[in-house]
């Protein structure tokens, strides 16, 4: 079973972001799946480092498209949006040198901020975006 189950409640009526999104989700659920099956540390990382670089590609398109509809507190999202990255890098690298492992509490933490983020956060700018 999936850990994130995506529902049309986190769209943001924009079928770009929402894909992008989606494949978050997507990334999440297959570290989560790779994790119960016992997969190589070797494997986990490669999913790991999708979702390191997606998640940095999919906030540069988010700001970019929030810059470009003048939203106004574009920053305060900008810094949302480092802050998470800035976690995921140092996890990822704790993860490698042998410091951290895949664990549920991480999977949920993942899951957790990308619920929280979407439904708090991005929803205030549909309006702007739309």
């Amino acid at each position: 079973m999936a850990l994130f189950q995506w529902n049309s409640s986190f769209s943001v009526n924009n079928t770009d972001i929402d894909n992008q999104h989606k494949k978050l989700v997507t990334l999440i659920n297959e570290l989560h799946d790779a994790m119960g099956h016992g997969k190589s540390k070797e494997v986990l990382s490669g999913i790991f480092s999708e979702l390191v670089s997606y998640t940095k590609y999919h906030f540069k398109f988010e700001e970019d498209q929030l810059e470009k509809h003048k939203y106004p507190n574009l920053a305060v999202h900008k810094l949302e949006h480092k802050k998470l990255t800035d976690q995921a890098i140092k996890l990822k690298q704790d993860f490698d040198a042998g410091k951290a492992v895949i664990s549920i509490e991480l999977l949920n933490f993942l899951k957790d901020w990308l619920k929280s983020h979407i439904l708090e956060s991005d929803k205030k700018y549909v309006t702007y975006i739309n």
